[in-house]
């Protein structure tokens, strides 16, 4: 396990921004975390599932790039543990493009997926399209709204400027992925987003990745609002177009 020092890079880029890589390749963890060294995080790195989710709690990532297959616990259960305290952004790693849709289905938590090999030039753009729209307090560009106001739909309060959702004045804690879906539906309550449009505004323009990962995030949010398809409280299935905003009755 290597933790990076960013004081022993001093004349680099500022390292406001930190990463675990979780693989039990060493070269390609090593490769991976070069890159993101290079891109301005501080970079954690361990090959084994039990000291990720320790090592996590104690670095609280904003990045964790992920493999399924780990010593100790598998990159499901990882992902799984993780997502009870962290929001960090995950980008699985799997070594058979046929567990892709499997891992989907699993609803794991993930936000994205890619199949080895892969370029890390590739994984790099990804990072960088999504990364810079971090949690309240870190800074970065973001191409979803962030005005500040506050959006009202019945019992659900979102503060898009703080990141924070809140039902019945109780919080509920969303990951950064589920949070930016519900901003960009949100950000026109009227009108129906496509499975195409949600994924250029909250994963990138041009993701090649399967378009049913949108609805796997709606189905997290809706669990968390109490919500269900069939009522569309607060996320209502347009069928064969995508999803709207629901009027929280």
């Amino acid at each position: 396990m290597n933790y990076t020092d960013a004081a022993d890079r001093a004349a680099g880029p500022a390292r406001d921004l930190r990463a675990m890589v979780v693989d039990d390749e060493p070269d390609l963890a090593r490769l991976v975390a070069s890159y993101l060294e290079r891109d301005g995080f501080e970079v954690a790195v361990t090959g084994d599932g039990v000291q990720a989710v320790d090592l996590a709690r104690s670095v609280d990532p904003d990045l964790m790039v992920l493999d399924l297959g780990l010593p100790g616990l598998d990159g499901v259960e990882v992902c799984r543990r993780l997502r009870e305290f962290s929001d960090a952004y995950v980008v699985m790693l799997t070594a058979r493009a046929d567990e892709v849709d499997t891992l989907i289905g699993l609803s794991v938590g993930a936000d994205d997926y890619l199949t080895k090999p892969f370029s890390p030039r590739e994984l790099s753009a990804r990072v960088q399209a999504r990364i810079r729209r971090p949690r309240a307090g870190l800074g970065g560009p973001r191409t979803v709204r962030t005005d500040r106001e506050t959006r009202v739909f019945g019992d659900l309060t979102i503060d898009v400027a703080a990141r924070v959702v809140t039902l019945a004045g109780s919080p509920i804690h969303l990951t950064r992925t589920e949070f930016d879906v519900l901003a960009v539906l949100s950000a026109d309550p009227g009108v129906v987003v496509t499975r195409s449009a949600l994924i250029d505004a909250v994963w990138r323009t041009g993701w090649d990745g399967a378009d049913h990962l949108v609805d796997v995030h709606i189905g997290h949010l809706r669990r968390k609002l109490g919500d269900d398809a069939a009522r569309g409280q607060y996320v209502t299935t347009v069928r064969g177009v995508g999803y709207r905003m629901g009027a929280g009755r």
